[in-house]
């Protein structure tokens, strides 16, 4: 079970500019109680592991790049909004809704 959410503030800051989904939006997709589609990040995971969910916020369909600290802390690494592709993925997985 995931307790805590922490991100850096001055990640945060930039991920807002590049993408405008903050951190703290991005948040609510873990403590929303809907369905998101998780995958390892094999491809970036060389000095930890890190996990990409897909799922519904607020404002609409986010791509979340986390990693688990302990066994009850997610780390917030990016947020952005899904892609087509990102999207398709989502709502085509066994437990995806559009």
């Amino acid at each position: 079970m995931r307790v805590a959410i922490i991100w850096d503030p001055a990640k945060n800051d930039a991920n807002v500019r590049k993408h405008g989904v903050s951190f703290e939006e991005a948040q609510a997709l873990f403590a929303s109680g809907e369905d998101y589609l998780e995958l390892f990040d094999d491809a970036h995971s060389d000095t930890e592991d890190r996990f990409i969910a897909i799922g519904p916020i607020a404002r609409g369909l986010v791509l979340v790049v986390w990693t688990e600290w302990e066994d009850e802390v997610v780390r917030i690494i990016s947020a952005r909004w899904a892609t087509p592709f990102e999207r398709t993925l989502y709502i085509n997985h066994p437990e995806g809704k559009p």
